[in-house]
């Protein structure tokens, strides 16, 4: 009998699993365990994990078409860390609605709601930087817009004054000079000269008076007889006559030749402007060591020129001498000083300006002047 070798035993036809398969078995699924916890881990918190742990125990929450999840606007901080955002989650991630059939089988038709889905934003399509609103970028813009700067009123340019030739610094009319000719009130002559104690006619003053005053015409003009309609002054004079400043002469004449007197240009001034005569024109024209040489018919508009300040004398300021011929330097004072009571210039400190006293101080004794003095017929009728 020949012996043979013991024959092998018949493999079954379930192998048992080595010890090495089951470690690397384990292995395997420790690490799909392991990637699948820290995938997790890193997701929004604000995910629902009820539908993915256990969708049998927990009915799933399904998104109705017009249904807005508490967690649709999350608040994105500016400075979020971009790791937080999945990078399969699109910009503006879209609810897909879900079409129920019956409200008995929403627990088993409807399907899971992923985490990503749960973000809606709305206003931007980048979730890092919010853009504002259109009614947050006006006041954005308002807000770091440049302040805006309201434009002052346009002051007016007042060149210098004219530098006349005869017209030295100290002389006593020059700042009264300078204040007229620098707006165009008085003008020189050609050779440069302003010609101080020359006198002034009545078509001259006329014209001086139609640069420094604006006002309205109250009364008609009067057609003299001995102004031309082709005067070079024939507007000023009829403007003059029209403002109430001055008055012709009896038989419709106006002289305009005739040199001014110094009461006439007080008394156009104190007419033309309407100033009140004061209720004791005698004391207010104490003042004056010659107030007795003052017409009858001019003592209250000298008392009203005098009370308000439009007298100026030179080089005493206590001798008025009305029916002396003005000056240009004169007249340029005096209408300084009417523009001045007008609130149209500033008022210019002057010794030469005669302030009116104080009638309480005046002694019960002192005589009054006598005012009333022989006057033509011609200074009379004019005012």
């Amino acid at each position: 009998m020949t012996n043979r070798p013991p024959s092998e035993p018949e493999s079954s036809q379930r192998t048992a699993l080595g010890f090495d398969e089951f470690i690397a078995i384990l292995v395997a699924f420790a690490t799909i365990g392991a990637i699948l916890f820290w995938s997790l881990s890193r997701r929004d918190s604000s995910w629902n994990f009820n539908g993915v742990v256990s969708p049998s125990s927990t009915p799933s929450r399904s998104v109705q078409p017009n249904q807005v999840l508490p967690s649709s606007t999350p608040k994105v901080e500016p400075n979020a860390d971009r790791n937080n955002v999945l990078p399969s989650a699109p910009p503006e991630a879209v609810v897909e609605p879900t079409t129920l059939s019956s409200p008995s089988n929403s627990t088993t038709s409807s399907r899971p709601v992923l985490p990503s889905a749960q973000v809606i934003p709305t206003q931007s399509s980048q979730l890092q930087t919010p853009v504002p609103s259109s009614a947050g970028l006006e006041s954005s813009v308002t807000l770091s817009a440049l302040p805006l700067v309201t434009p002052a009123k346009q002051k007016s340019i007042i060149p210098p004054p004219i530098a006349f030739n005869d017209v030295t610094n100290n002389f006593w009319g020059r700042p009264f000079i300078d204040v007229l000719s620098s707006r165009g009130i008085l003008k020189g002559f050609p050779d440069y000269s302003f010609r101080p104690n020359q006198p002034v006619n009545r078509a001259e003053f006329a014209a001086i008076l139609q640069k420094a005053f604006d006002q309205d015409r109250t009364k008609t003009a009067i057609a003299f007889q001995d102004v031309p309609a082709k005067f070079w002054a024939t507007p000023a004079i009829n403007q003059a006559i029209s403002a109430g400043f001055l008055k012709g002469y009896p038989k419709k004449t106006f002289k305009p030749q005739q040199n001014i007197s110094r009461v006439q240009v007080l008394v156009a001034l104190a007419s033309g402007l309407n100033l009140k005569a004061p209720t004791s024109p005698n004391q207010v024209l104490s003042v004056y060591k010659d107030a007795k040489n003052i017409p009858t018919y001019a003592i209250s508009k000298i008392a009203a020129a005098t009370a308000n300040g439009l007298v100026v004398n030179y080089p005493n300021s206590q001798i008025l001498a009305p029916n002396k011929a003005a000056t240009r330097t004169e007249v340029a004072a005096m209408i300084h000083q009417a523009l001045v009571k007008r609130g149209k210039l500033e008022a210019i400190p002057s010794q030469n300006i005669v302030r009116s006293r104080s009638f309480s101080s005046v002694s019960s004794r002192t005589p009054k002047p006598n005012l009333k003095g022989n006057l033509s017929a011609e200074n009379s009728s004019q005012q």
